[in-house]
């Protein structure tokens, strides 16, 4: 069977589930387990058992993207489980270059949301099939045959060709195990699924007079084997014991000995004497070896296409913590170990990258968005590692001599009521609406094209403006010419004067100021920023003060002391709300905001 002068091995499939944010993948992945008789019939296994990171599990998304596989029949069908989070789309670009083809899972009510989009331009970039599977159509609010057009306008949009346009569908409820190819069939299980896969997703081609070749798209660890590498063979058969060679970013190639040939069986290894054309494998024993390189035979290296990825569009500085509690609650605090582990995490995820500055002991971690930036710092703190890091910057570009910025275009749902201060708000940060929608139940949907510098330190706010009831979600459009400048926090801070305990006495005293951080008995150092002012301006306060004691009692008792409770600050938060003099102290306990310069005296 040949397809372009390639021969096509029907025994493998190569897939990718890839869908917005909390629309139901790795649900669905776990049924496919299931259902495939992966695990025994009385056999416990955990709900979401591919989100194997304590954050996923935690946050209830998908980080990394994570291979697995099963059978049907006698076909093998690999799996990646791909993030649905812009920040992540490194990880969505790696699993594009591995497979034939995808199933896009689109919520029955919501519909394709900014992120189903990101993820769909890859996968048609890449040219490969898509599965279309409209899941939740058990929810009360489904709408499957208005999100159906929906997604249809969005492949047109995104240019598809007419053979990307001819795609199967199929209905879901995902969290059931079912999938029907029409809404009412009798389905109890994902056998039209798994049926659909093997006969719409073409198998894996290559040539069979080329050599040797597999493209490294993924890099894990093992305690007992060492660095693995992971990616799918193009070309050739891989062979236990062979002589194999790597071929780097500058063409240089290097001897390798691989200690263990292994592939998919679920979601662990097996360990295999070879492994054919299309098949996803682990390499072991590699230690130098770089996401995008090629492994080949010593005999005849012949390297594939790189890896590219989108340039990252932010920036945030990473440094050794130096405040005066530097030490206390962390084990790894030296920058160098701080470098170590920012170089170790960019050979992991090809969408980051790192530079050193010249100036000082910190770093420059380039990435896709806050959110990437915060999952990253939060990993970091659970390792043990004490970290400062400054406001997220914006990575601007120059084109034809005139400054260009990065702009996303923003979807929110709100209700009709938050129309007016969510277009008064966004307009200050150089928003512009392009769209309205009213769907006449009372919710809104709003787009608007907005710098993304507009969106840095704007979530907490967007919750208060909508009551905590909106929903917002943006991609990045393109660079246009750079919108001018704006403010982008009205409030200043609240900053401790010295060193010492929060006392209640003096939290009460300022709770008129503003919005306190710190709770009584918190310690605080001088240049701590321990509270949001009420007013523009910084406020340096003491809030160690405590009531002094006199010999004279009134027959009155005290008053109380009452104090409004304070929301523990999280570290998206406080990356939020911090300013350009400000930096966010993380430590494995705790979490601060600080002044860059702390001597009150030296600041201006």
């Amino acid at each position: 069977m040949t397809q372009n002068d390639k021969v096509i091995n029907p025994n493998i499939r190569n897939i990718a589930i890839i869908a917005h944010v909390d629309h139901g993948k790795t649900t669905l992945v776990d049924h496919l387990f299931r259902q495939s008789g992966l695990f025994r019939s009385n056999q416990e296994v955990a709900d979401r058992v591919m989100d194997s990171m304590d954050l996923e599990r935690e946050r209830g998304i998908t980080i990394a993207a994570k291979n697995c596989s099963v059978k049907w029949g006698d076909v093998k069908i690999n799996i990646l489980d791909t993030p649905g989070h812009a920040d992540f789309g490194g990880e969505v670009e790696r699993a594009m270059m591995m497979v034939d083809g995808c199933i896009l899972l689109v919520d029955s009510s919501e519909g394709p949301l900014p992120q189903t989009r990101f993820v769909l331009r890859k996968a048609l970039e890449a040219g490969i099939s898509i599965i279309v599977v409209v899941n939740k159509i058990d929810r009360q609010d489904a709408r499957p045959q208005e999100v159906l057009n929906e997604v249809y306008d969005l492949f047109i949009v995104l240019d598809a060709t007419e053979d990307q346009l001819d795609f199967p569908v199929l209905y879901a409820i995902g969290r059931e195990g079912i999938a029907m190819h029409k809404i009412g069939d009798e389905s109890s299980t994902l056998a039209p699924l798994f049926d659909t896969i093997v006969k719409h997703i073409p198998g894996p081609s290559h040539n069979p007079e080329q050599p040797f070749q597999m493209l490294v798209t993924n890099l894990s660890y093992s305690d007992y084997l060492g660095r693995l590498a992971i990616g799918r063979v193009f070309n050739g058969t891989a062979r236990k014991n062979e002589r194999l060679a790597r071929i780097g970013e500058g063409g240089a190639v290097e001897p390798l000995r691989v200690s263990k040939l292994q592939v998919y069986q679920g979601i662990s290894f097996a360990e295999v004497d070879q492994a054919e054309a299309g098949e996803i494998i682990i390499l072991s024993g590699i230690e130098n070896v770089e996401i995008g390189d090629t492994i080949c035979t010593l005999e005849r290296p012949l390297a594939l296409p790189r890896i590219t990825v989108d340039e990252p569009t932010i920036s945030m500085k990473f440094m050794a913590n130096t405040s005066p509690f530097s030490g206390k609650e962390g084990k790894l605090v030296q920058p160098q170990k701080i470098k170590e582990r920012l170089h170790k995490e960019a050979l992991y995820n090809v969408a980051l990258k790192i530079e050193e500055s010249r100036e000082d002991e910190s770093c420059i971690v380039r990435g896709r968005g806050e959110f990437q930036m915060a999952i990253l710092i939060e990993t970091m703190r659970r390792e043990g590692f004490e970290v400062t890091v400054g406001r997220p910057q914006i990575i601007y570009k120059e084109i034809d001599g005139e400054k260009h910025e990065p702009i996303e275009h923003l979807i929110i749902d709100c209700d009709e009521a938050h129309i007016g201060i969510l277009s008064e708000t966004l307009s200050i940060r150089r928003g512009k609406m392009v769209n309205m929608v009213n769907h006449g139940t009372g919710r809104v949907r709003l787009e608007f094209e907005i710098p993304s510098r507009g969106l840095i330190g704007y979530r907490n706010e967007f919750l208060t403006d909508t009551r905590g009831t909106g929903i917002m979600n943006s991609y990045l459009k393109g660079y246009e010419p750079y919108k001018g400048d704006f403010m982008s926090r009205q409030l200043g801070s609240l900053v401790a004067d010295r060193q010492g305990e929060a006392i209640p006495y003096a939290i009460f005293g300022l709770q008129p100021r503003g919005k306190m951080f710190v709770q009584p008995q918190d310690p605080v150092y001088e240049g701590m920023v321990v509270g949001e002012h009420n007013r523009d301006n910084d406020l340096n306060v003491n809030i160690c003060r405590e009531k002094k004691l006199t010999n004279i009692r009134a027959a009155a008792k005290d008053e109380n002391v009452i104090l409004t409770p304070v929301v523990p600050l999280t570290l998206e938060k406080a990356i939020d709300f911090i300013r350009d003099d400000e930096l966010v102290e993380v430590t494995p306990k705790s979490i601060r905001i600080r002044k860059t310069v702390l001597p009150a005296n030296k600041r201006s």
